[in-house]
């Protein structure tokens, strides 16, 4: 399969647990972060981070790198951002819904 002229490959169960695990870490590390420096961060926040974190742990697995030309940085910034939109859209749904 290909995305934008760009092959695409299918992770094994290894190589998608090994991802999970790795952005996992990483998010775990940037939530430290900003807890260290102090920012304000709320779930929406958390879990948007968590939502592009692992992201590109999956997508570098699926064969789309930003290290491989301007072509794979640009189908990950359009997913990422498909990603990101549908989840503050979701994130909207949810606090119209359910009052806090």
């Amino acid at each position: 399969m290909k995305l934008f002229g760009i092959p695409l490959r299918r992770p094994d169960f290894n190589e998608l647990t090994a991802a999970a695990v790795m952005g996992t870490g990483l998010w775990l590390a940037g939530l430290g972060f900003v807890h260290v420096v102090r920012a304000p961060l709320d779930r929406s926040d958390a879990g948007a981070l968590l939502l592009m974190v692992m992201w590109g742990c999956l997508s570098a697995r699926c064969g789309i790198r930003i290290d491989q030309g301007r072509r794979h940085l640009a189908v990950n910034l359009l997913c990422g951002t498909a990603l990101l939109g549908l989840y503050v859209l979701g994130c909207a749904i949810a606090g119209a819904a359910w009052p806090a």
